[in-house]
């Protein structure tokens, strides 16, 4: 957590009364999000070996993340393309042990964690196998392919007490933590809506990706990368576009709208909602393709003792000729707070109280005329300070530091399921143009 002070309602308020002036100029107020607290530089018994398994962009992304955190240092890169075992070679050192089995990195006794950076039919096999030999596992989101998946990850967690994470890495961001304490402290009043959405409007942004030149039979272990998936003949465009497909990717859910589960359910205290209902379609990435390219979520959240009741609706379009950005948005009773990993934005309202509906004056004249009141601060926003690393990092950093013996990380198993699981929830509602009943405590769905 950030090492800033926790807020109240009544010290927020006072930040509110405290900018009147500034607000009576500009109807706005900056404030600036910092990480006072740095991390100390590990001795050389601290270093973290890591082993990178699937060596795909979020992979690279993630292992080079990684790599600028002290004192850990890369040690096997494991895929199943020749291509990128050369291209790890000559990125990281032709010291670096490289193979297409991920159980022989598993194996090496100088391996002290594992990134899984797989397609996601292979997420739950690798974290399981590489947990059970002892192996701290840094493992991409969704945390599973399928709803069955997840208790077998989160058994494995439990009995072999390593450290595991799940990568959606937003949520260590700058912008959640103060997003968390700001809800906390009544910023926005009390919370009844949430809404989130992603676009992208390009052929790399709706996962057509590059399919090299020398993909083959010979380059491409195929039949590795099936596993556990339907057999069928060599493919090279299911092989580097396998979020296109049903068989092995999650879809727009699980690779979109996942991280936003994982950022509300950070801010909010959640365990999930109790119901979810999706839609949408094929619109425009007609090219092959079994998942949607549009895909609408509405999700029921129940009252708990860390938050009431409230409904979520998200979005994701990969046709959006209008934007290519994302945010989630939570609503309350006297404000709005719009989150990104970098800044939150807090709009306050005039407040109502409901109770007055039935006062007999209100029933003839709802808004009498009278005395004008003073309004809030149109908008205050908070913005990480320049220089600040970035969420990527901050996940990492995290991780580390809890395989060091520091505080536990956040996104375990448990959290990690908890927030795949509606995402996965959404997929079946959709193909199976149903609601879903999801049991959040108990992670389980309810039949019927």
């Amino acid at each position: 957590m950030s090492p800033r002070s926790k807020r109240t309602r009544r010290s927020f308020l006072g930040t509110l009364a405290g900018t009147a002036a500034v607000a009576a100029i500009s109807r706005s107020d900056t404030h600036a999000l910092t990480r006072s607290a740095q991390q100390r530089e590990p001795s050389p018994n601290d270093r973290i070996r890591i082993a990178l398994v699937g060596a795909g962009g979020m992979g690279v992304e993630d292992t080079k993340t990684a790599l600028t955190v002290p004192g850990v240092e890369l040690v096997a890169v494991c895929d199943l393309y020749e291509g990128r075992l050369q291209a790890a070679r000559e990125r990281w050192g032709q010291e670096v042990a490289t193979t297409r089995d991920y159980r022989e990195v598993v194996d090496r006794r100088d391996v002290d964690a594992i990134i899984v950076g797989t397609p996601d039919h292979w997420h739950m096999k690798i974290a399981v196998d590489a947990m059970d030999k002892g192996k701290a596992v840094y493992c991409e989101k969704p945390m599973v392919r399928d709803l069955s998946e997840g208790d077998a990850v989160v058994a494995a967690a439990r009995r072999s007490k390593v450290v595991f994470q799940v990568g959606s890495q937003g949520l260590s961001s700058l912008g959640n933590e103060e997003a968390k304490e700001l809800l906390a402290a009544g910023a926005i009043g009390t919370l009844n809506y949430a809404e989130g959405f992603w676009a992208r409007n390009s052929p790399t942004g709706a996962w057509q990706y590059a399919v090299p030149r020398d993909a083959s039979e010979q380059t491409v272990d195929w039949d590795r990368f099936l596993g556990s998936a339907p057999k069928r003949p060599f493919d090279p465009i299911r092989f580097f576009r396998w979020r296109n497909y049903r068989d092995y990717g999650t879809g727009v859910s699980g690779d979109l709208f996942v991280h936003l589960f994982s950022s509300l359910h950070f801010i909010t205290g959640s365990m999930g909602p109790n119901a979810i209902i999706a839609s949408g379609g094929l619109r425009y990435w007609k090219d092959g393709r079994d998942a949607p390219d549009i895909m609408l979520g509405v999700f029921d959240y129940p009252e708990t003792a860390a938050h009431p009741a409230f409904n979520l609706s998200l979005r994701v379009n990969f046709v959006d000729g209008t934007s290519g950005s994302t945010y989630l948005r939570l609503v309350g009773s006297e404000g709005a707070m719009d989150v990104t990993w970098d800044d939150v934005t807090v709009r306050r309202n005039k407040k109502w109280d409901p109770l007055r509906a039935i006062d007999k004056d209100f029933r003839h004249d709802p808004e009498p005329e009278g005395r004008k009141e003073m309004l809030p601060v149109s908008a205050m926003v908070y913005k990480a300070e320049q220089g600040y690393k970035g969420a990527h990092y901050d996940h990492f950093r995290n991780f580390f530091t809890a395989m060091r013996g520091g505080p536990p990380v956040v996104e375990n198993a448990v959290f990690g399921f908890r927030a795949a699981a509606p995402a996965l929830a959404c997929n079946q509602s959709y193909y199976e143009k149903r609601a879903i009943r999801w049991d959040p405590v108990a992670m389980k769905v309810f039949p019927g």
